[in-house]
């Protein structure tokens, strides 16, 4: 009898796997980081068999570690970095070029151009995106457009699109499988959100040949069986969503009004709107939560580009510290108004302000400023990048009360309570912070049929620390209030 659900977590900076049992309790684990390649200001590439082998690698590693086998595993659960773009050819599987990281700016003059004829409004109107680099659409354009034959190849059927999990599952599948979820989907700008299909008009715009798009499928459904060779027999899978759709999962967020923050590479606080596709006028984004049975659970999402991304560039780059762990402790140890502001706008601002011409930049700094200063500055910047969407949500009507907290960052008591008392709301922190991996093994469960419905998977969630806000509430707004002269000291219209 399989008791176990497999989710494989590949992220932006790492891939992971995971072994669950059926109460959601982690059984065995494995990770692996793999290179990042910047080839110019504002590019990012991941080569995608690194991607690849470190999936393959720590799935292995991972059912190894369980001390299972392929046929102990219910089903296989797929998240993914976002927006990640990746073209192949169909008879090979090799890929044509690197990955497009989500975080690439190279299209940003594309992108201007694009507005510039008025089609910014068009694409909010069908996908609830803004016109920006952050998305697949212009990436696959530059792809099309940049590589030899690329173009005359896609248009004769020859290459393959996908977003991260489409390429996992063609290759898990051994190219019998050329699918995406709707969660994926509706982060590519080219799939339109209300009628649940690729928009003629968004393809021609940008000039992608209908011929190269996966099939859309729910975020629960049966994508296809693994090859016997990569665990030795083969696995269905059976759930995929898009990382920060699969942390809505995996936080039981299936109320509207319920909302989630996810800390890891970047931050995304995405709340649940249920079956209403709540348009924001404070340039946050419209985007499906996720679709089980047919049915389309609709969210509101802003979108940080860079939050462990800060922690990991004081450690890499600047060598400040050697673990991230070191941060919790450097920040005990001074003051919360030290006068240092780091705005972590590494490859440009996302939301609320949509600037992808920003650069980052450190404020405030004097013959006192040390290590601690910098480091805490750098962990404040979360918070404060967060307090930001809460109040763009605020502006478009909606209130947060209480935000569930998940991902590697959230391990560290020091950032999570000093969210609390930036964004002068509570927030939880559940029992399991693996939530994106959790999520996905969720939704691949209620596939197959260990779990009736998402009744189901709320009946699992635990809290495992409350915070509420204890800094006074004219402090945190003074820190806030310098957080925002300093973006606006870094902002391209500054």
């Amino acid at each position: 009898m399989s008791s176990y659900l497999l989710a494989l977590d590949q992220g932006t900076t790492s891939s992971r796997a995971i072994v669950f049992d059926f109460q959601g309790k982690v059984i065995a684990s494995a990770q692996q980081e793999f290179k990042q390649h910047f080839p110019h200001d504002g590019w990012v590439e991941h080569d995608p068999e690194d991607i690849w082998n470190t999936v393959l690698a720590t799935s292995r590693e991972a059912i190894a570690k369980a001390g299972i086998e392929a046929a102990d595993i219910a089903g296989i659960g797929i998240t993914n970095q976002r927006e990640t773009t990746l073209v192949w050819d169909r008879a090979t599987g090799k890929p044509v070029y690197n990955a497009i990281v989500w975080q690439d700016r190279r299209t940003s003059d594309y992108c201007k151009d694009q507005k510039s004829k008025g089609l910014e409004e068009q694409v909010k109107k069908k996908t609830g995106l803004l016109l920006d680099p952050y998305f697949s659409a212009t990436k696959l354009n530059w792809i099309l457009d940049n590589v030899d034959g690329a173009r005359q190849r896609a248009e004769q059927g020859e290459l393959a699109f996908g977003t991260v999990d489409t390429f996992l599952i063609w290759r898990l599948t051994g190219g019998e499988s050329h699918v995406t979820d709707a969660t994926n989907a509706s982060r590519t700008m080219l799939f339109n959100i209300h009628t649940q299909e690729w928009d003629r008009d968004l393809l021609e715009a940008f000039a992608v040949p209908a011929a190269v798009l996966p099939e859309v499928k729910d975020s629960s459904a049966d994508f296809g069986q693994t090859q016997a060779e990569f665990f030795g027999a083969p696995v269905r899978i059976a759930g995929v969503a898009g990382d920060q759709q699969a942390a809505l999962v995996g936080q039981a967020c299936f109320q509207p009004g319920m909302a989630k923050s996810t800390y890891g590479t970047g931050c995304f606080l995405i709340l649940n709107t249920g079956d209403k596709a709540l348009s924001s006028a404070n340039r946050l984004l419209t985007t499906v939560g996720y679709r089980l049975n047919g049915k389309v659970s609709y969210a509101l999402e802003g979108s940080i580009f860079v939050a462990g991304a800060a922690v990991q560039w004081l450690r890499d780059g600047l060598k400040l510290i050697q673990h991230a762990r070191e941060t919790e402790q450097l920040a005990k140890t001074i003051p919360v108004n030290h006068g240092v502001y780091l705005v972590p706008a590494f490859t440009g601002l996302g939301a609320p302000f949509w600037d992808p011409e920003a650069r980052g930049a450190l404020f405030g700094l004097t013959r006192d400023t040390g290590i601690a200063e910098i480091v805490t500055a750098g962990l404040q910047s979360v918070c404060f990048q967060t307090k930001d969407l809460l109040a763009a949500m605020a502006r478009d009507g909606v209130d947060i009360q209480t935000l569930r907290v998940d991902g590697g960052m959230v391990a560290n008591d020091w950032l999570i309570q000093h969210l609390a008392d930036i964004l002068r709301v509570n927030v939880d922190r559940p029992a399991v912070i693996e939530t994106t991996a959790l999520g996905a093994a969720y939704l691949a469960g209620l596939h197959v049929g260990v779990y009736q419905s998402v009744d189901d998977v709320c009946g699992l969630w635990q809290c495992q620390q409350h915070f509420s806000p204890q800094l006074p509430e004219e402090e945190a707004s003074a820190l806030h209030k310098g957080w925002s002269n300093a973006v606006k000291r870094v902002m391209s219209t500054a």
